[in-house]
């Protein structure tokens, strides 16, 4: 679906995508695959040339931010460090993008990558050889994902239940502080109360919660969103009263959120994604305020639902009643500042 661009010159700091090559994985996984599958399967390429034809397509992304995904791990390392390969590749896009060929556009600006935190206290010699592989490294990911149906999340997912709060985890979790990275947190809307104990419990850390906390429409929860409204809704309130915790906007049009139902790639415009996401936004919002919410893009995974220029038209339709400083803040202030990038706003 092609859309007039909203707002074309208002500047946006995307900070949560992805870059893989899943060309060779694809073939392992048996005919009917999850949904989450079907939804990578049509870009399961998506490196530099990619991200520069999405991020290029009209809005006015000035940078963004990596996102860990498992992709481009350096099988000569030990498993620990396999990692780092990760944000070496990346670390290269960045470089692609900053060499000024491409204008002032900063992909990959910053990195996020991943460590194993239930290393415990040896987790450190970890983001010591992450920070040495890049100075846009800023943080890790630890995807918690758990659920006791198996066909939520797909063979792709494998996060033990409770990780958050596992003691070992915690020892690692540690680490960050001594560094000073952040950390973002991947847990379903039922486990959202194991990031609220997490940062209750280091309340100097900053965690960002991805994708809204992931409500659930899938498998088991399909056809539930209404009913687990009202808990999803508490649960935010209650994590957004703790003040090292940031909120990213978005990653609804995900399989695993079904908003839309049908993808990949059903069509839907702008409006009628809004008013499906507004509630979850809306409420998001109105609980962290503009200085702690970023919307964010999640590709290529919520290209289920959305192209990359229709998805920002419906954040731009969602926060149409903010103010300037407020839309400054929701689209670029508050990524750049939680992930170290505040000078690409100069």
């Amino acid at each position: 679906m092609t859309e007039e661009i909203i707002e074309p010159d208002l500047p946006i700091v995307d900070p949560h995508h992805h870059l893989w090559d899943l060309r060779p994985l694809l073939p392992a996984f048996p005919e009917p695959r999850h949904a989450f599958l079907e939804a990578i399967a049509g870009a399961a390429h998506y490196t530099f040339d990619q991200l520069q034809a999405d991020t290029q397509s009209g809005h006015n992304v000035v940078a963004t931010v990596f996102m860990e995904c498992g992709a481009f791990y350096d099988m000569s390392r030990d498993d620990a460090l396999k990692p780092v390969g990760e944000v070496e590749f990346v670390n290269g896009v960045a470089a692609q993008g900053a060499s000024g060929l491409y204008g002032a556009y900063r992909p990959c600006a910053a990195i996020v990558g991943h460590a194993d935190l239930r290393l415990g206290a040896t987790a450190g010699e970890v983001l010591d050889a992450l920070q040495a592989a890049s100075h846009r490294f800023v943080g890790i990911r630890h995807q918690a994902a758990w659920d006791a149906d198996p066909d939520v999340l797909g063979p792709p997912f494998h996060a033990p239940e409770g990780l958050y709060r596992d003691a070992a985890f915690r020892k690692g979790f540690a680490e960050l502080g001594k560094r000073g990275l952040t950390f973002d947190a991947w847990v379903l809307e039922p486990q959202l109360g194991d990031v609220l104990d997490l940062a209750r419990a280091f309340p100097d850390q900053p965690i960002v919660l991805d994708h809204c906390g992931t409500p659930l429409n899938i498998a088991c929860y399909r056809g539930t969103l209404g009913a687990h409204f009202e808990r999803w809704r508490t649960s935010i309130r209650a994590i957004a009263e703790c003040p090292n915790v940031t909120v990213k906007l978005g990653g609804l049009a995900m399989a695993f959120c079904g908003m839309p139902e049908d993808g990949p790639a059903k069509g839907c415009g702008s409006e009628e994604l809004a008013a499906l996401w507004k509630p979850y936004i809306d409420t998001c919002i109105e609980a962290f305020g503009a200085d702690r919410a970023m919307f964010e893009s999640n590709y290529p995974v919520d290209r289920w639902g959305a192209s990359y220029p229709v998805l920002w038209n419906a954040f731009k339709r969602l926060a149409a009643g903010a103010s300037e400083d407020e839309k400054r803040c929701l689209f670029a202030g508050t990524a750049a500042r939680i992930y170290g990038i505040e000078h690409i706003l100069d």
